[in-house]
């Protein structure tokens, strides 16, 4: 077996490739270009012919690098940055060469428990990239949010008014782009205003007009005329980045449905048609039969375990990966329970939380376990981590029997498993 250890840059990478029971023997450095990674690949070769007899050891599980070595047929087995250092020795020095040493030596520790990289299909690689990206783009959808709040309140208070409790409209968003202050806003005609909202396509176009003329007569706080003027920019480039974000956002929405199912969704039922169904993500009618999952959430969850479930031998493996299985540690008769995980995938973790959420609408066990819980003095995000631990541990046994997710069969089968033991006779 030949082991490689890799310590991984944007520039340049550090290669150390050894042999069991000879250790390290070679340390150089390998530029982060398709010539050199391809020289690299033919010195491993050189080394060792068989691909699957090379143990490669980096500190990441993506990336253009990590593309080529499994391409390349090699077992690639990606660890925790904090792994490696802890085995740096009692200076805790930073070094490259040696990261990329310590790497190779957890390749050929045949007793460390390292889980090899399983690729991702390319529904699933899609699935997952668009779910990501669409998660950063609502944080910026939220912060850009905060701060036009702030700005109206500083240069268009009546605007507020106008929005009500819904800042993130479209056709509020519209208004804000053509008249991004008090004064502009104050030139135009009721017509005008009623026509925009037609165009707009808001329900009720007199009753918008209305509710801006009532707006604009109301009695607000009058900002100064230098910052109203230097506010009216900044305003109409928010609201146009937010108009982008969230049409954007709705096209990752239909593409992440469409991922799901094999087909984009139509008409009113939001369903897709048979004859159009092509191929989709594995078990994805699976995930969307869960309450709380739309195709946003449901994509997010999917995305990051990715195609292959049959990786997370049980349950527990899947809620350990999400961070939602306790840490318990035990100490001759004393027994600690950490409640949270500090290594996981938070992508993972942050979704399950906010599905967790989401199901207690939809779901009247979930609804019924958060009381409970929160009743015993459990605070309200601990209640969600252990509501996704058993959300969980419903959707590893769903996915494994690849059988949709049924309300009443889970409350029976809960409920019998929560019935007490007859006493013996």
């Amino acid at each position: 077996m030949l082991g490689v250890g890799i310590d991984w840059s944007e520039e340049f990478h550090l290669v150390a490739l050894g042999r069991p029971g000879e250790g390290v023997f070679d340390v150089r450095r390998v530029e982060h270009s398709p010539r050199a990674v391809d020289g690299l690949l033919e010195r491993i070769a050189a080394h060792e012919p068989d691909p699957a007899e090379v143990r490669v050891v980096l500190e990441t599980r993506h990336g253009l690098l990590v593309e080529r070595l499994v391409d390349a047929g090699y077992v690639v087995v990606p660890v925790n940055p904090d792994l490696v250092a802890r085995r740096r020795g009692p200076a805790r020095k930073k070094d490259d060469a040696e990261d990329a040493r310590i790497a190779c030596l957890l390749a050929l520790d045949r007793f460390e428990r390292l889980r090899p990289l399983i690729q991702h299909g390319e529904i699933a690689g899609e699935l997952r990239a668009i779910a990501r990206d669409d998660e950063r783009a609502a944080r910026d959808e939220r912060r850009l949010l905060n701060r036009l709040r702030q700005d109206l309140i500083a240069a268009f208070p009546a605007a507020l008014d106008i929005a009500g409790a819904d800042l993130g409209a479209p056709t509020f968003l519209r208004l804000l782009e053509r008249w991004p202050g008090t004064a502009a806003l104050r030139e135009a005609s009721r017509d005008e205003l009623a026509a925009f909202a037609r165009n707009a396509r808001h329900g009720w176009p007199e009753r918008f007009a209305d509710k801006v003329e009532a707006a604009l007569a109301a009695e607000h706080f009058q900002p100064r005329p230098y910052l109203a003027r230097a506010k009216t920019d900044t305003i109409r480039l928010t609201a146009s980045q937010l108009l982008t974000i969230g049409k954007q956002r709705r096209a990752w929405e239909r593409r992440m449905g469409e991922l799901l199912l094999g087909a984009p969704r139509q008409g009113r039922a939001r369903t897709p048609r048979q004859d159009q169904r092509g191929q989709s993500f594995p078990g994805g009618e699976v995930y969307l039969s869960f309450p709380g999952l739309g195709d946003r959430l449901a994509a997010r969850v999917a995305g990051e375990i990715g195609d292959h479930p049959e990786q997370f031998e049980s349950p527990n493996a899947l809620q350990c990966y999400a961070g939602k299985a306790p840490v318990t540690r035990r100490s001759g008769k004393s027994e600690f329970v950490v409640s949270t995980r500090l290594a996981y995938n938070r992508h993972l973790g942050d979704a399950v939380q906010q599905w967790a959420f989401c199901s207690l609408q939809g779901s009247p066990w979930a609804r019924a376990f958060y009381d409970s819980k929160r009743a015993a003095g459990k605070s309200h995000n601990a209640t969600l981590r252990a509501l996704g631990n058993r959300w969980l541990e419903v959707l590893w046994h769903c996915l494994r029997k690849h059988t949709r997710y049924d309300e009443a069969v889970h409350t029976a089968n809960r409920n019998r498993a929560l019935a007490p033991l007859p006493k013996a006779a």
